[in-house]
């Protein structure tokens, strides 16, 4: 929780209308966005049913909506969309960010977290190995991504007041006997996409050489953990 509570300390302007917490997943910061919201509406949107029934039973938003994200519209103009690490799923930011922006009202903000790690070898080594070991499949696995910053600052500067950063947070990571903590740690998330594409002796096999290599990347210690640093993008766009 802490990126996505460290993006919510930074923002200081709302506009008049409701704030939305796009990608809210099980809820995780519909308490810190109520409290922020001062007395203005708290909606939720997710893609999953699941998730927004974990987002209800948080009673912290006014109302929770099933949407994807990429089509979805504001029915007012929101006084702050919030995203925290859900916006790197969607794809096409060119066209994204800019339409989010658009939906704002005087005042407004939007406030945006996303992984940026795709550089780091716990990210990279997933999809160089697969192209190696599988060549040409890379391209149909959707994997997630975000723009080099100055893409970012190039869409919206001209928008309104615009801030960009960047913060790595450190985070000690176990697994079971015989796992590399982070190859548990990416393989549900950013390594999703990839593994599903392939078939039980494929994913072996892949797993593996991933293992071997974050060993060196990663040592593990002693007591079985990595000291794991990950790099997170924030932006925050006042209108």
């Amino acid at each position: 929780m802490r990126p996505g509570l460290d993006l919510i300390n930074t923002i200081t302007h709302l506009g008049t209308g409701d704030v939305y917490d796009l990608g809210c997943g099980n809820g995780a910061m519909g308490d810190a966005l109520r409290a922020l919201a001062g007395g203005r509406a708290v909606i939720g949107v997710d893609a999953s049913p699941s998730m927004l029934e974990k987002a209800r039973v948080v009673k912290a938003y006014s109302s929770v909506s099933q949407a994807d994200i990429a089509s979805w519209r504001a029915p007012r103009k929101p006084g702050l969309i919030f995203s925290n690490a859900a916006l790197h799923w969607v794809g096409n930011h060119e066209k994204l960010m800019p339409q989010l922006a658009e939906m704002l009202g005087k005042g407004g903000t939007l406030a945006v977290q996303m992984p940026h790690q795709n550089k780091a070898p716990s990210h990279r080594v997933w999809l160089g190995l697969v192209e190696e070991m599988f060549p040409g499949r890379v391209e149909k696995m959707g994997t997630p991504g975000v723009m080099a910053p100055v893409k970012y600052e190039e869409l919206l500067s001209s928008m309104g007041q615009f801030r960009l950063w960047e913060t790595e947070y450190y985070q000690r990571l176990v697994a079971e006997s015989g796992s590399h903590p982070v190859r548990r740690f990416t393989e549900s998330t950013y390594a999703r996409p990839v593994l599903q594409a392939l078939d039980e002796g494929e994913k072996t096999a892949l797993i593996k050489r991933y293992e071997e290599a974050m060993h060196a990347a990663y040592p593990v210690r002693k007591d079985g953990s990595v000291l794991f640093p990950f790099r997170r993008m924030f932006f925050t766009l006042t209108m």
